[in-house]
């Protein structure tokens, strides 16, 4: 992997108000003195779904192959499925009885293209940029024109 960078930091949360509801994600990008933040909104969705895009989006704002990538999240969904080889298994499985697949799918050739790093932390506990993810997931949840969430198939 690229030795010449920084490592990336990448914070993400999801959010659903009602789960389902409207929900959203925020991610906050950090690379040496660089920051960057996102978030959407959709108008119904699950709060495992944004706490994954947070993640898909985080990675694809990314503009090089063969960063070091630290992904620091406060859902145990997403940090255990890579973690815990979850993913591997599913995969093996052809994602049999897994949810949110469309999400996985694209989550996977995004983490080939880096090496990345999960690392779970506990969530609403006073980490500045999970509390600044988690605000920006509240308020693009709570926002106005929200996107539809194609992927979501109702549970």
């Amino acid at each position: 992997m690229n030795s010449e960078r920084p490592p990336i930091y990448l914070y993400t949360d999801g959010s659903s108000r009602g789960n389902p509801g409207p929900g959203g994600y925020g991610v906050v990008l950090v690379c040496g003195n660089l920051r960057r933040e996102m978030s959407e909104g959709f108008a119904l969705t699950t709060n495992n779904r944004m706490e994954l895009l947070a993640v898909i989006r985080g990675l694809r704002a990314i503009k090089w192959t063969g960063a070091q990538v630290h992904v620091v999240s406060d859902s145990s969904y997403v940090v255990n499925a890579i973690n815990k080889g979850w993913i591997r298994s599913w995969q093996q499985r052809g994602f049999a009885k897994v949810k949110n697949v469309d999400l996985w799918l694209q989550l996977i050739p995004l983490l080939n293209m880096h090496s990345v790093v999960f690392h779970w932390i506990k969530g609403h506990a006073g980490h500045p940029e999970n509390e600044k993810c988690d605000q920006m997931a509240v308020a693009a949840a709570l926002g106005a024109n929200l996107s539809e969430d194609s992927g979501y198939e109702g549970e």
